[in-house]
């Protein structure tokens, strides 16, 4: 077969392809040129999730005729000259421009500031069309409209409106944190308009635009320098942390990127002191030569690769491990704010315990008991039994006779002893002890109740009082209202309660009290991590666990002896109840062997 050059439009086709993944791709591009023109203030509009319509109007230097039709051809750019070991900017290959117009209909209006009049260029499926003068304000509109039309194919792989117009969002929410001294305006008929006002050097002050003003409260800042190389920016404390990834940012020189070794970095630097399964906020700024770092790696230039990436990571984790023993071992205020607010609206009240109040009083543990009693399959008759609700008061220390126990030989895991810090349960078993953490025990016997409940009926449940209403991004809310019906199905009734809020009418019954606010923030959060084009029916055991982290028997409660001993019996019938859903264990055995081996008895 013989060979032959192709056309300048199949090679910008071509191009487009691994540049213009999806209108995000394209937003992302032409911002970026909009910023290394010196722009302060960037409006872009979108329609059709930027399918349809995507512009982007800046102020910044704009372009002459004979620019603008350089503008719009293969690796004409006005960013690099002879190198690439010392990129300044944003943009650099010259790449953006026509491989846009090669798949769309591309319409560029500029005017730079000494000039008498404008001028346009459009570009429709790779064939330009001469410069002509054009009225225009001093700057540049750049409008792409039917993006991917002259390649119907990639249309096919695109996602919903709504997934693509937030991709855009995101898009917009790094450019904006990486330059908070430009005024970023996010608008269109597809959206609610996203507004981010210039906050000049204060970087706090736009983070907290992005990520919410809990962040500026949170967070610790980090400053530190290796060898000519900088780390700037601001990490949330440890008990400040999310269900997904998506609110870590990083920047290399000012370029947003999402490099798996920073990231990593970051998760390694918080590895001790966040749960699995959680992840930090974190917004860090490299600075560095650029002659250490090569952003030309990846088409949508999101990776770079460092000349000593050692040095960056152990930076990194450095520095936030430093900032965290100094300062982090606060507690979130978003902790302290709810449960002040409990105070002042008069919904908190404090009671001592007593042993005459403790067996009579409703409690979140006896309502979730009596809810796991009547699931299919799921019996916790030991707790929620006349016998067990109105027996003897208990002494306040728990007591350690044995004479009343069960026969330790009887059960797998042996017969109450002890509840230590009234957190970890000590039974006696025929040839050793067991300890048992309480929490994480009941955490798996809930999820294994609700997960039988849900494969067999909906599960039941209780309508609140007064509806919960839970301020979230619009682009959460979307994503939890387009699995009403699945939430349902657990017991969870929300609807749309504006654009920027849910509001919770029922919750599962199996839970009694719940935090309501805290279960549907961690849902967003799970649903923002997934691809929430695929649904969610494989998930819903997961979501499951997750409302069983939410309902189990906390930490600190103190249990009678009768709900302790009915625990065990309960692991011991409950098969993987030897780990929690998030893989910790459940309870650790200790053998009488190796008990006296300890004392040197053996």
């Amino acid at each position: 077969m013989a060979i032959k050059q192709l056309s300048e439009t199949l090679i910008n086709q071509i191009a487009a392809g691994e540049v213009i993944e999806r209108p995000a791709s394209a937003a992302k591009e032409l911002i970026e040129n909009a910023l290394d023109a010196g722009a302060t203030r960037i409006e872009i509009a979108t329609a059709g999730g930027g399918k349809t319509l995507l512009r982007v109007t800046d102020n910044g230097s704009g372009m002459t005729p004979n620019d603008l039709e350089l503008a719009v051809r293969r690796h004409c750019t006005s960013k690099l000259d002879h190198s690439l070991f010392d990129i300044r900017t944003l943009g650099f290959r010259g790449e953006a421009l026509p491989s846009i117009g090669s798949v769309a209909r591309l319409s560029i209006t500029t005017r730079t500031a000494g000039a008498s009049e404008g001028a346009v260029i459009t570009v429709t499926g790779g064939k330009t069309d001469p410069v002509r003068p054009s009225p225009a304000n001093t700057g540049t509109v750049v409008e792409v409209r039917d993006l991917f039309f002259a390649t119907p194919a990639r249309l096919k792989f695109m996602k919903s409106e709504k997934a693509e117009a937030a991709a855009i969002s995101e898009i917009v929410r790094r450019m904006a944190i990486a330059f908070p001294a430009v005024r970023f305006v996010l608008s269109g008929s597809d959206r609610s308009t996203l507004e981010f006002p210039a906050t000049g050097d204060d970087r706090l002050a736009r983070m907290a635009q992005v990520l919410g003003k809990d962040f500026r409260d949170n967070a610790i800042e980090i400053d530190a320098t290796r060898e000519d190389v900088g780390l700037t920016g601001f990490a949330g404390v440890p008990t400040y942390n999310r269900g997904n990834s998506l609110q870590q940012y990083v920047f290399v020189n000012g370029r947003p990127v999402q490099d798996k070794l920073l990231l990593s970095a970051i998760r390694a630097a918080y590895s001790e002191t966040i749960p699995s399964g959680r992840y930090p906020v974190a917004v860090l700024s490299i600075t560095l030569d650029p002659a250490l770092v090569d952003v030309n790696v990846h088409p949508a230039k999101s990776d770079v690769r460092f000349r000593d990436p050692g040095l960056i990571r152990g930076l990194i984790i450095g520095a936030i491990r430093e900032a965290l023993t100094r300062d982090g071992d606060r507690a979130a205020t978003t902790g302290a704010r709810g449960m002040m607010q409990a105070f002042r609206s008069g919904s908190y009240r404090p009671q001592p315990w007593t042993p005459e109040t403790s067996p009579s009083r409703p409690t979140q543990f006896d309502a979730m008991l009596r809810g796991l009693a009547e699931a299919p399959q799921a019996s916790f008759t030991a707790f929620s039994t006349p016998s067990a609700r109105t027996a003897a008061p208990i002494e306040r220390e728990i007591p350690v006779s044995h004479q009343d126990a069960p026969a330790p030989a009887s059960f797998p895991l042996g017969a109450v002893r002890a509840q230590l810090h009234e957190n970890y349960i000590v039974a006696q078993t025929n040839d050793g002890l067991v300890i048992v953490d309480q929490h994480a025990a009941h955490e798996r016997l809930v999820f294994e109740a609700m997960r039988t409940a849900l494969h067999s009926r909906p599960v039941a449940a209780q309508a609140l009082l007064i509806p919960e209403i839970v301020d979230l991004a619009e682009d959460d809310c979307d994503r939890l209202m387009a699995h009403v019906a699945e939430f349902a199905r657990l017991g969870l009734a929300i609807e749309r309660f504006g654009p920027g809020a849910i509001a919770v009418r029922e919750t599962p019954a199996m839970l009694g009290e719940m935090d309501a606010v805290g279960l549907v923030r961690q849902l967003a959060d799970e649903l923002a991590e997934w691809d929430t084009a695929n649904g969610l029916t494989s998930r819903l055991e997961y979501l499951a666990a997750t409302m069983a982290c939410h309902g189990s028997v906390r930490s600190g409660r103190r249990m009678r002896t009768e709900e302790m001993n009915a625990l065990l019996r309960q692991m011991e019938a409950t098969p993987g109840s030897g780990q929690c859903n998030h893989g910790r264990p459940t309870y650790i055995e200790l053998k009488l062997s190796d008990i006296e081996r300890l004392f040197g008895r053996s």
